[in-house]
C-alpha cells in the first residue's frame, strides 16, 4: 500500500515542494489517543507526536491533529515519528464541545461524506439528523441518513418514517440497512468511491461499529446494543480510527454522540434550512426573529403551510445555540485582551520604578 491508497491529494504534492517540506514525509493520521498518534505511510505506520512549537501556538483543538489529516513528520526511530506540520484540510467536521461553551471539538478531517447511522426501533429522530446536517453542511461534507436496524421494524413504522423523511428533507439521501441480512450494504458500498474518505457518526448503540465491521468484512469493533434499561446506546468506541476499505475508499469511525451541539458556523444552517433561509430573506426587518413580527416571510409561509413548524422550531433553536456560542467566544476574547492589557500595564509600571 502507498500513501495514494490513503486518499492523498495530488495538491499537497504541490504543498509539500512550494513549502520545502521535501525533507519531511507526508503521512494521514489513522488514531488518536490522548495527543499520542498513529500515522500510516500506506507502506509503515508510526507512533507520533506533536514538535514544541506546535503545542505552543496552537489557539485551540482544531490546531491539533486529528484524525484523517495528512501530516508532514521526520522519522526519528523506525517505529516514531514527530509531527511538524497539519497540511491543508479540505474539512473539518467539528461540534461543540461537551460542557466546554464556547469550545469546538473536532470530530475527523478530510472527510468527503458522513453516513449518520439512526436505528428505526429508538433513535430516529429529524430533529437529530438537522443537527448533523448542519454540522456536515458546515464544512462541505454531504450527510447520507443510514436508517439501521429495520430488521426490528415493521413495513408500516418503515413506510411512515421515509414519510417523515421526505416531508422535511426529501433531497437527504438515505438508506435502509438491516443489520441481520446486510440489506441495503451493498447499496452503501456502491456509493463509496476510491479515494474518496467517509466518516460513519450517530449515537451509541445504533450499529455504526457493526456497519464498519461489514464494510470490512472483519469484526474488528467492538459491538454492542441498546441498553433494555435505559433506552440508550452503551458507549463502545473509545477513540477514532481510519481504515482502507477493499474497493479503495477510506473510512473513520467515531464514538457515539449523544450531544451534538453547533459551532457558529452560519453556513452549515443556511444549507441545512434552505427554505426557510431564503424565505428570511425576504421578511421586512433584517434581524426579525421570525416568531411575531409584522412582515415576516418566514411566519407567513408557515400560516400558509408551505413550510413544517417542526423544522422552523428546531432552525430557531439552532439559531439561538449559535448565537450563544458566538458570544460566549466574544466574552472570552474581550476577556483575554483585559488580560492582556493589564499583564502590560504591570510590565509597564515595573519599568517606571526600577
Amino acid at each position: 500500500m502507498t500513501i495514494y491508497d490513503l486518499g492523498f491529494p495530488e495538491y499537497l504534492d504541490n504543498y509539500l515542494k512550494q513549502n520545502n517540506f521535501e525533507e519531511l514525509i507526508p503521512g494521514r493520521v489513522t488514531q488518536e489517543h490522548r495527543e499520542r498518534y498513529i500515522v500510516s505511510t500506506g507502506a509503515k505506520e508510526y507512533e507520533a507526536e506533536i514538535t514544541g512549537n506546535l503545542r505552543f501556538t496552537a489557539a485551540s483543538r482544531a490546531d491539533f491533529p486529528a484524525v484523517g489529516d495528512w501530516v508532514a513528520m521526520r522519522v526519528y526511530d523506525p517505529d516514531m515519528a514527530i509531527i511538524h506540520q497539519i497540511l491543508p484540510r479540505k474539512s473539518l467536521l467539528e461540534r461543540q464541545a461537551v460542557s466546554k461553551p464556547g469550545e469546538k471539538q473536532v470530530i475527523s478531517a478530510n472527510v468527503d461524506v458522513a453516513f449518520v447511522v439512526q436505528s428505526i426501533d429508538s433513535d430516529f429522530n429529524i430533529n437529530r439528523l438537522e443537527r448533523y446536517m448542519t454540522v456536515c453542511n458546515s464544512s462541505g461534507i454531504e450527510p447520507i441518513l443510514v436508517i439501521s436496524k429495520i430488521d426490528l421494524a415493521e413495513g408500516k413504522d418503515i413506510e411512515k418514517t421515509l414519510d417523515l423523511l421526505n416531508s422535511r428533507h426529501p433531497e437527504v439521501r438515505h438508506v435502509l440497512l438491516d443489520n441481520i441480512s446486510q440489506k441495503g450494504l451493498d447499496h452503501i458500498t456502491s456509493m463509496m468511491l476510491k479515494g474518496f474518505t467517509y466518516c460513519v457518526v450517530g449515537s451509541s448503540g445504533t450499529g455504526k461499529s457493526t456497519l464498519i465491521n461489514n464494510l470490512l468484512k472483519k469484526n474488528i469493533l467492538n459491538t454492542n446494543t441498546i441498553s433494555t434499561s435505559t433506552g440508550k446506546g452503551k458507549h463502545t468506541t473509545e477513540h477514532r480510527e481510519l481504515f482502507v476499505l477493499e474497493n479503495g475508499s477510506v473510512i473513520i469511525d467515531t464514538p457515539g454522540m449523544r450531544e451534538l451541539g453547533v459551532t457558529d458556523s452560519s453556513e452549515g444552517v443556511r444549507n441545512t434550512f434552505r427554505e426557510i433561509h431564503e424565505l428570511s430573506l425576504k421578511c421586512k426587518f433584517t434581524d426579525c426573529t421570525h416568531i411575531d413580527e409584522k412582515g415576516c416571510a418566514v411566519t407567513e409561509a408557515l400560516e400558509n403551510g408551505m413550510i413544517d413548524i417542526r423544522s422552523l422550531e428546531n432552525y430557531r433553536r439552532i439559531l439561538r445555540e449559535q448565537e450563544h456560542f458566538s458570544e460566549t467566544i466574544a466574552e472570552r476574547r474581550k476577556k483575554d485582551r483585559e488580560f492582556g492589557k493589564m499583564a502590560k500595564k504591570i510590565l509597564q509600571d515595573k519599568k517606571k520604578f526600577k
